[in-house]
């Protein structure tokens, strides 16, 4: 096939926390979007190279996230690969996720930024819409969260702002060649985290801290595939050790603000009701 380029934004992943959000703002300017998943109207599978040219035509620029996550086996392998073919077919604007503190990721990274393409790379902390648009949901619904996470502190960065320099990085030239670390602005232990949720909610949530082990039973009980249980363990476990335990400015350099505060996301999402009730 002869890709042909032209003006409409892939969002790879256009379906997740992120990439959604990405596709929202860049239709409310008017700008044309293809949304990258397996269901979407020209379908994208990351196992399956074959969909990609399809994907890729008429396209100017191109948002990147892998699923599951850049830590897993072959993941560098097919960002390279995918960069290098939408490099050769005149399709340079690249913009990849990444993940704070991943030495894979890291290495995903290298692949997009040795292909040629006018790469920016968001290195994002922890979500915090990992608990109201992720497993952790269902955590936080039954009353307890329990994961084999201390007092390690953490500054979640809030989806919104991520696709906020996201769309930045995808429609203006001065952020190519760019490698925003993304934080929020406060360090928070998940045990805060989760105490802001309850007193944002009015519900009775808790944090317990629980052995490796424990976590891995769960996991294992609840039916969850090797592949997810060893991506989980590694991302709880092994990059939860407090290397990420600071802040810096990647929200502020690429937008000129403040990043959001955990504190008016846990807001915001307990006004949606998803947490059930909020507090009077």
């Amino acid at each position: 096939m002869n890709i042909r380029t032209g003006e409409k934004f892939l969002v790879l992943g256009g379906t997740g926390k992120t990439g959604r959000r990405v596709a929202e703002r860049l239709t409310g300017q008017g700008l044309p979007v293809r949304i990258g998943s397996r269901s979407g109207e020209v379908p994208f599978d990351w196992e399956n190279p074959s969909t990609w040219e399809a994907a890729l035509h008429d396209v100017r620029a191109v948002y990147i996230t892998y699923y599951p996550d850049l830590a897993v086996p072959g993941a560098a392998d097919a960002i390279g690969s995918f960069a290098r073919l939408a490099v050769e077919n005149g399709i340079k604007r690249l913009v990849l996720l990444s993940g704070r503190g991943e030495e894979e990721a890291q290495l995903s990274e290298l692949a997009l930024q040795n292909s040629g393409a006018d790469w920016t790379i968001l290195r994002a902390s922890w979500f915090s819409q990992n608990f109201s648009e992720n497993f952790l949901l269902d955590f936080v619904l039954s009353g307890t969260v329990a994961l084999p996470v201390g007092d390690v502190k953490e500054p979640f960065i809030d989806a919104d702002d991520i696709a906020d320099v996201a769309v930045a990085a995808l429609s203006d030239d001065r952020h190519i060649g760019k490698l925003y670390e993304l934080t929020g602005p406060r360090l928070l232990t998940f045990a805060e985290a989760v105490r802001e949720i309850a007193n944002a909610s009015g519900q009775d949530v808790r944090y317990v801290q629980i052995s490796a082990e424990a976590f891995t039973s769960a996991l294992t009980q609840e039916g969850l595939p090797e592949d997810v249980i060893s991506l989980l363990n590694y991302l709880f476990i092994q990059v939860l050790d407090g290397r990420n335990a600071h802040l810096t400015d990647g929200v502020q350099v690429a937008l000129g603000r403040e990043p959001l505060d955990f504190a008016d996301y846990a807001k915001k999402v307990a006004a949606a009701g998803i947490w059930g009730a909020t507090q009077k």
